[in-house]
């Protein structure tokens, strides 16, 4: 069961990572890409914007992603001894 929580919070990882990846680059309505940005965004965004209502962003910078992937590290650490 540990080893399931494990590859469950590396895969939520994952998903945090691509989300910030993908939202550096522009996608238009017709990009292939928008129905995997839409999945990311409805994965990510329960987590994040709660967060984003406490943590105001640092000019264009989101710091509720830092603060949800560091949170999801130390969680990984804990559970899976990593």
């Amino acid at each position: 069961m540990n080893k399931f929580f494990c590859s469950l919070i590396q895969l939520y990882m994952f998903v945090l990572v691509a989300r910030a990846l993908l939202s550096w680059f522009p996608i238009d309505g017709r990009s292939k890409l928008v129905p995997v940005q839409r999945v990311l965004f409805d994965l990510t965004e329960p987590v994040l914007s709660p967060l984003r209502r406490v943590i105001p962003p640092a000019g264009n910078f989101d710091l509720s992603f830092l603060v949800v992937f560091f949170i999801f590290l130390i969680l990984r650490n804990a559970v899976c001894g990593a």
